[in-house]
């Protein structure tokens, strides 16, 4: 009789039960044909998402601040009847939504497309051979491999091997829980130590957890830049509020209608409010987060864009990342009498192809060039390397006769063998002179039956760093990014590797315990001067990120295994290098396809150019809130009328806030040195710029005042200080846009587009007018237009050029940190 696991599929007491009423084989899996079968029948192994009808998130874009206000604004264009500022209010609600809603469904589309590349994979066996899949097409009945550092994939009984699980997704409770043959495994437990093989029992919907699409994690940290922009918005309600209320007050004084009040001062607390930031910092994440993918960068966090825009250290391991992870056997030394063969084919029987560790691979592709394995062997069990046991061992019948297969680390192989010190000494020596060219010595032993373990010989592995390493290590040093090589090898292998890389010194992780043993700033200050660590443990990664981080650095660590989590986490940008475990990746804000260290240097350039378009956005939201709140307050104190209406403002924020959405496309140049959020000195040059402009647009319109007449009524006011308004603001983002001179770059397509149209846009308004704006001479347009220009790309954009220099220096002897 079937038990009933916690999923919906009915789990025998034993595998081989399991296995016949599945119709599976444990020795050769499914076929594909199978596999395809049952694929059809149940569907693939994941939970199907819960998605908000696409009607509701549209309407969600009538709620909220900004549409508030435009609603209140309606409203009282009703009461005042106002039927033409009704319509204009009502379309310009409308088409924002609409725009607002397209750009979400295209970001939306954008981290789904992630999501997909995302899928954890599991180590499958089918048609008799082990392959890799994505965990989304398993089906029940499949084999499947699993070891520390795997998600597992669907829910599982055991056929061999003893594992830790950690069940906290599924239970809660943290504490790990050992699961050996016959027992169950859930879908969504994480692997800690140990491993073997299941056949998969229930898949997607119906296994216990039933979250297989959740794996991979999303946590959403609140990013930095939202930080930095709701304290810059929080000063510029202050202001604006201020201004408002000056007006007000004046108003009741004079005896104004507060209904011909109240909308000026809606419209004026609405320019403060960041209505296009949300829908530019989205779009900009996600064409960031698109073209990284297709450079090899998986965003699973978006604070790894915006924080490796910040990064000045990068933690990087020395396998898969510098080197090519492809551990070649340079030779066998046997000892005691024995051959080389014996040697190999211990090493061999000690591996385990189903874990594609680069180890093992290496020995069996070896044994199996020299013809030096055997099909008749029998593995009975295997236990993988593990931090404190420093070897793999096997148990293997071949002959008739059984074996205890080891190999690993030379001193630990040797004293489990019964050599003596002065033996172990001179093997170290021999060890120590290979490894000074960079080779990595490991020792293999084996007993006979229930003999003594015998130490059979060593074998020489090297792993070459690869060819374009060290270039790329130069290039993150141009950009301002020094990297430290972290690596358990050896003292004088990481030296010889890092020769070959041209990085400086390299210490022992254990002398960084002793240093911080004796003072935490000294240990402090080896962490930054070191270039690297050798004979390092997983622990001592987090070790190494914490310091650094005490010190004021931004940190990112690469990483590969489930011990690599902690770092990972820690760090302000988690990397999972190509082939990492899938704890690793739920760990690490952004995950790497290519091996190298070139997807880092596009992660950091594309981090920066979004730092930079956010940058150009905030200066210019300071800058013309500035313009657009003090000229309307001034120019009302000055002439006792409004000089704009509720309309024209209204207009200006949507026409102005369009342009500000294309700035997540524009062009932009990367910095050369790391960025920092402490953007005091760039506020001061937003608040430079801000108050030339409004006393520039304040000396036009006095001009306009007195040469035509603009006080003598007849909604010509409105429209002259609606364009100016405009121009004057549409140059300044041409302008601000580029740190150096505005003609250095070009904008993109999109941006010069929505430039060109909202130019245009400006000037019909001006020649046929629109409600109370009421049309200008063309010649009064063009005059507007031309000073606006002459302005703020003449002598305003030196005046950026110049304080944002100055600015830019004093940002540089900032030291990044997080705020």
């Amino acid at each position: 009789m079937p038990d009933t696991n916690r999923g919906d599929t009915p789990l025998y007491s034993t595998t081989a039960e399991t296995l016949l009423a599945l119709g599976s084989n444990g020795e050769t899996g499914l076929t594909g044909s199978e596999a395809k079968n049952r694929l059809d029948q149940h569907g693939p192994n994941e939970v199907p998402e819960e998605k908000r009808h696409p009607l509701l998130r549209f309407l969600k874009k009538f709620w909220g601040l900004s549409a508030w206000m435009i609603e209140l604004i309606a409203l009282l264009s009703v009461a005042l009847h106002k039927q033409a500022d009704l319509l204009v209010a009502v379309l310009l609600l409308v088409i924002n939504a609409i725009l607002s809603f397209l750009q979400e469904q295209r970001a939306s589309a954008a981290v789904a497309a992630l999501r997909r590349q995302l899928n954890v994979t599991a180590r499958v066996l089918r048609d008799g051979t082990w392959q890799t899949a994505a965990a989304r097409t398993l089906t029940i009945g499949d084999i499947v491999r699993i070891r520390a550092g795997d998600f597992v994939p669907a829910d599982l009984q055991l056929i061999d091997g003893v594992l830790q699980t950690d069940e906290s997704a599924l239970t809660g409770e943290s504490h790990e829980v050992e699961r050996t043959i016959n027992e169950a495994l859930y879908a969504g437990a994480t692997v800690r130590r140990g491993e073997g093989t299941g056949v998969v029992v229930a898949t997607g919907a119906r296994t216990y957890f039933g979250r297989t699409t959740e794996l991979v994690a999303s946590a959403h940290p609140k990013l930095h830049v939202e930080e930095v922009v709701a304290r810059v918005v929080r000063w510029l309600l202050a202001i604006v509020g201020i201004l408002v209320a000056l007006t007000l007050v004046v108003s009741y004084i004079k005896g104004l209608p507060l209904l011909d009040t109240l909308p000026i001062a809606l419209v004026l607390l609405m320019s403060a409010v960041p209505v296009a930031l949300p829908v530019m910092f989205t779009v900009s994440m996600a064409l960031g987060s698109m073209e990284l993918s297709r450079r090899g960068v998986l965003i699973t966090q978006l604070s790894a864009i915006e924080d490796a825009a910040t990064m000045d250290v990068l933690c990087a391991d020395k396998t898969g990342t510098l080197t090519t992870n492809q551990l070649s056997l340079r030779r066998v030394e046997p000892l005691h009498g024995f051959s080389e063969g014996d040697v190999l084919q211990t090493a061999a029987f000690a591996s385990n192809e189903a874990n594609a560790d680069p180890i093992d691979l290496a020995f069996l592709r070896a044994a199996k060039e020299r013809g030096v394995g055997s099909a008749d062997a029998r593995i009975v069990s295997f236990q993988p390397f593990s931090a404190a046991t420093r070897r793999t061992e096997s148990i293997v019948v071949l002959g008739g006769r059984t074996m205890r297969c080891v190999k690993g680390a030379l001193r630990t192989i040797a004293e489990t063998a019964g050599l003596d010190a002065v033996a172990i000494a001179e093997l170290e020596g021999r060890a120590n002179k290979e490894a000074r060219n960079g080779v990595r010595v490991m020792a293999v032993a084996r007993a006979d039956d229930e003999g003594a373990l015998a130490l059979l010989g060593l074998a020489y592995l090297y792993d070459a760093p690869r060819p374009d390493s060290r270039r790329l290590i130069d290039e993150l040093r141009l950009l301002g990014i020094r990297v430290k090589m972290l690596t358990g090898d050896a003292l004088p292998v990481a030296r010889a590797i890092a020769d070959v890389l041209g990085l400086g010194t390299i210490v022992r992780a254990p002398d960084l315990h002793i240093a911080l043993q004796e003072a935490q700033e000294r240990g402090t200050e080896m962490a930054e001067d070191a270039d690297g660590f050798a004979e390092v443990f997983p622990e001592d990664k987090f070790l190494v990120v914490k310091r650094l981080q005490a010190a004021g650095h931004v940190v990112g660590m690469t990483g590969d295994g489930v011990n690599d989590a902690p770092a990972l986490r820690q760090a302000e940008v988690g990397i999972a290098v190509s082939g990492a475990s899938d704890v690793a990746k739920g760990a690490a804000s952004a995950v790497l396809t290519h091996e190298g260290l070139v997807d880092i240097i596009d992660l950091v350039k594309s981090g920066r150019a979004i730092y930079q378009r956010v940058l150009t956005w905030i200066v210019n939201k300071i800058s013309r809130t500035i313009l657009k709140a003090g000229f309307v307050v001034l120019a009302f104190l000055a002439t006792g009328q409004f000089v704009i209406s509720a309309l024209g403002m209204v207009l200006l924020v949507f026409m102005t806030d369009f342009v500000k959405i294309a700035l997540a496309t524009d062009r932009v140049r990367p910095s050369e040195h790391p960025e920092t959020w402490n953007i005091g000195p760039l506020v001061k040059v937003a608040v430079a710029l801000g108050l030339l402009m409004l006393a520039e647009a304040l000396a036009l319109l006095a001009y306009g005042w007195h040469r035509f007449a603009l006080g003598d009524g007849g909604g010509r006011l409105q429209t002259f200080a609606f364009q100016t308004l405009l121009f004057f603001a549409l140059f300044s983002i041409l302008s601000v846009r580029e740190r150096r001179a505005f003609w250095a770059s070009r904008p993109s397509m999109l941006l010069a587009s929505a430039l060109v149209a909202d130019a245009v846009v400006g000037a019909l308004i001006g020649i046929h007018g629109l409600a109370e704006l009421r049309p200008l001479p063309i010649a009064q347009s063009l005059l507007i237009a031309t000073v606006a220009g002459v302005l703020v790309l003449g002598p305003n954009d030196l005046l950026k050029t110049s304080l944002t220099e100055r600015a830019l220096k004093r940002l540089r002897k900032l030291s990044p940190e997080k705020q």
